[in-house]
């Protein structure tokens, strides 16, 4: 019981620091704020993952499971989310002509 209260504890302390320090940041650097939370994400599965590697009770496989179904959905949205938004600063592509096409 001690060692749920202590991981409690630390996801509590570590969600008021993140909170703080993330909430503090200017809009100019949220793009490269979003890619490091991809890769903090990716290690939460990488952790999940192995937590299915040892035998482990149902509520900590069930734990583990709603982790890694988390953190992927938060990667695949991160990444999707960046790179519409790097998409912005891209030129604008000139149209292709299409050969088949016929002149007046």
């Amino acid at each position: 019981m001690t060692n749920l209260f202590l991981m409690v504890g630390v996801f509590l302390a570590s969600f008021l620091v993140g909170y703080a320090l993330i909430s503090k940041v200017p809009p100019l650097l949220h793009t490269p704020l979003m890619s490091m939370t991809n890769a903090i994400s990716a290690i939460t599965i990488l952790g999940a993952l192995l937590l299915f590697a040892v035998p482990a009770k149902t509520p900590e496989t069930l734990w583990g499971a709603i982790a890694i179904v988390t953190a992927t959905f938060n990667v695949v949205g991160g990444f999707y989310i960046t790179d519409r938004m790097l998409g912005l600063f891209r030129g604008k592509r000139p149209k292709l002509i299409d050969p088949s096409r016929k002149r007046n």
